[in-house]
């Protein structure tokens, strides 16, 4: 296969841009798809009152070395302790015995989403708003607040590993279209449009069982294929996660830019990505009763401005 360029990444951008596809205002992209109906028939695959966590603990063992952009793990300080209320600190002010905290961390440091903010087209991020409308006070266009109501409806598990019977994909190791299709298929589950796929390397689980991260954040990955930009456009999916760093393949397919499939599911297509997914309890569960599909809610924190959240998502079956 012809080495990808930056020529090509850019012009695969404009034959998937869905920019004026919701009018010039537009800031929730791809999640228009997702109807009222949509939301009660995902409801409805309620069965078991099974509730599954799909994000990762905020604390300092997380995945972050500082690889990219000097992002941190969480840090948790205690503001107020049992041992100063016991000592009578709090007796005199303001006279209630308590505890208090507080935590330090970046918006992407653990499970989250990107918002379509996070990832510029050249000088565009989504719906064509000018990338310089993301400034030192935040985004003020395509925000993750504009969403925060909206990350609800019906999740498709695509458990890549288990259906390839390996525990984990080799870092480098692509996922492409037919991959996608033909685990689908032997999962007996149908792609809709509005879904939130998810979809499962076994990366993560590697990382947790050798007891180290290594360079699990912005190192090398399994991960989808740039050709999964048309895969995911023609389903016309709400959302893609992943328990991976980034989503896409790592080495990306090309030395020409960084994160290339980045560039044109955010900005161009208007598509949420969810990184850092813990997926092993449910893909356990969705093997042994060979369900996949199920209520999926993963909602932001409303940081106003803000271009990704932490977020701990459920899926319920």
């Amino acid at each position: 296969m012809a080495r990808l360029t930056r020529e090509d990444v850019l012009k695969k951008a404009e034959a998937l841009k869905n920019w004026g596809k919701w009018g010039p205002d537009d800031e929730l992209g791809v999640l228009n798809y997702i109807t009222p109906e949509d939301v009660v028939n995902a409801a409805r695959l309620v069965k078991k009152g099974k509730v599954f966590r799909l994000g990762l603990a905020l604390d300092e063992n997380g995945p972050q070395r500082g690889i990219f952009g000097g992002r941190w793990n969480p840090m948790h300080q205690m503001l107020a302790t049992g041992t100063d209320a016991v000592a009578g600190k709090h007796d005199v002010t303001p006279g209630l015995r308590y505890a208090d905290d507080a935590i330090n961390l970046p918006t992407q440091a653990a499970t989250q989403w990107d918002a379509l903010s996070h990832v510029f087209l050249v000088d565009k991020m989504w719906n064509g708003y000018p990338a310089t409308l993301v400034d030192m006070r935040g985004a003020h266009k395509n925000s993750i607040d504009k969403f925060a109501s909206k990350m609800v409806g019906r999740g498709v598990l695509l458990d890549v590993a288990r259906w390839k019977g390996v525990e984990t994909l080799a870092d480098g190791e692509g996922i492409g279209n037919a991959d996608l299709d033909a685990c689908a298929d032997a999962q007996r589950v149908e792609i809709r449009k509005g879904d939130f796929v998810i979809v499962r390397t076994g990366q993560m689980e590697a990382c947790n069982k050798r007891g180290q991260w290594g360079g699990y954040a912005g190192g090398d990955a399994p991960g989808l294929k740039f050709e999964s930009c048309y895969w995911l456009h023609e389903k016309e999916v709400a959302g893609v996660c992943s328990d991976t760093w980034g989503v896409e393949v790592r080495p990306n397919e090309t030395t020409d830019v960084n994160q290339p499939w980045h560039w044109v599911v955010i900005p161009a297509m208007g598509l949420y990505m969810g990184e850092m997914f813990n997926l092993k309890e449910l893909a356990e569960d969705c093997a042994s009763d060979q369900v996949y599909e199920f209520f999926f809610c993963g909602a932001p924190l409303i940081i106003p401005g803000a271009t990704g959240s932490p977020i701990n998502p459920q899926a319920i079956k």
